[in-house]
């Protein structure tokens, strides 16, 4: 499971030209998963996201999690995580999970993160979307549940 994470002053996405879910101080996480992913994977990454440190403390140092701050969160779903694009110029999907697979798994980690307390809003699984993010520092964060980067 892959999530490129963006600590954001505020975040939303929209489908079909409507508001789906927004946030204000927080994470936007666009979530990846791929076909040899599992639920171990799901519980990886989400505990993972929700201590990881990248909000500054009164000195600017990265100290505080989402949690710390009380922070919301928005994951969408993005397959074009697993693309590779080694070969040729199109990206080949082929390590993506198909959507039978994947949306379980999705579910389970934005449930996972829900244990938390804080807001979790969400895109819709397996459609087109608008994400907008207004990324803060810009911090942006790259993690895979396998832990190859």
């Amino acid at each position: 499971m892959r999530a490129v994470v963006q600590r954001v002053s505020c975040g939303w996405v929209k489908v079909e030209g409507r508001e789906k879910g927004r946030i204000g101080q927080g994470l936007v996480v666009l979530l990846g998963v791929g076909n040899e992913d599992s639920l171990e994977d799901a519980t990886y990454l989400a505990d993972k996201i929700l201590g990881l440190r990248i909000f500054p403390d009164p000195e600017g140092k990265f100290n505080y999690s989402v949690q710390d701050i009380k922070g919301d969160i928005l994951v969408v779903s993005q397959f074009t995580l697993y693309g590779d694009c080694r070969k040729g110029r199109r990206p080949s999907f082929t390590k993506a999970a198909l959507p039978e697979h994947a949306l379980p798994l999705y579910d389970e980690f934005v449930n996972r993160l829900s244990l938390s307390g804080l807001r979790i809003t969400t895109g819709e699984f397996q459609t087109m979307m608008e994400v907008g993010i207004v990324n803060d520092g810009p911090v942006t964060i790259l993690l895979d549940s396998k832990r190859i980067f």
